[in-house]
């Protein structure tokens, strides 16, 4: 019964967030003609409202809604870009935050960003240190080298971790500590439609908290097969 529930558990975790937020991210994508702008415009209008020099603004169709750091650029799919519903205008002002998080020097988002540069290089060098550490140890027979190869992949494993645990704080502050305060101070949602862009913008971090529990399964899972 408990091999059962395991599996079951763990779908639901990882799976039912995303599954959650795509459910939101879709019932509040419908056309809103009343809403003078696009989610494109929008992201336009609010650069040059709160004065983000040297920010740009790109209609994406192959990446997902994100904000480039390193190329100051605020890229959003072609359905948030082009469409004037109320998912499109909560999301741009999500982007938006990112690039106001820069502008103001938010200390959360610079230590994601240097982490983020170097996530890949890092998990593949820790995977083949975690992997030769075994044969390490049995050809140099010096168990002080294996305990160095194991500290050296643990501690290069617990990166990813680090990165997903800063990420969850960023998105929330960028969601509703910036986004937020934009659309209510400007007006650029009705108050009715508030309580739907708080789910909306719920919806975005449940996305965040899926990835956040796969990086610290696959470290403990790796604790666990260098125990047996």
């Amino acid at each position: 019964m408990h091999l059962i529930l395991i599996p079951v558990i763990a779908i639901i975790v990882f799976f039912g967030p995303q599954l959650w937020a795509r459910n939101i991210m879709l019932r509040y994508h419908r056309e809103i003609e009343e809403f003078p702008g696009t989610g494109g415009q929008l992201a336009e209008h609010l650069v040059k409202q709160l004065k983000l020099e040297g920010v740009n603004v790109e209609r994406s169709e192959r990446t997902a809604d994100h904000y480039d750091p390193e190329a100051r650029t605020i890229r959003l799919d072609e359905k948030i870009y082009d469409r004037k519903s109320l998912t499109a205008i909560v999301v741009t002002a999500h982007e938006v935050g990112h690039a106001l998080q820069q502008a103001m020097g938010h200390r959360p988002f610079y230590l994601r960003w240097m982490i983020a540069r170097y996530l890949r290089p890092i998990e593949k060098i820790a995977a083949l240190i975690l992997v030769a550490f075994p044969f390490v140890a049995v050809l140099t027979h010096l168990p002080l080298v294996g305990g160095l190869f194991l500290l050296a992949g643990i501690g290069m494993m617990f990166i990813p971790v680090l990165f997903h645990l800063i990420t969850l704080p960023v998105e929330w502050d960028a969601s509703f500590n910036r986004a937020l305060p934009i659309l209510i101070a400007g007006k650029y949602i009705p108050e009715a439609a508030v309580p739907a862009a708080r789910r909306i913008l719920l919806a975005a971090a449940l996305t965040y908290l899926s990835a956040s529990l796969a990086s610290v399964l696959n470290f403990y899972r790796w604790i666990a097969i260098l125990r047996r």
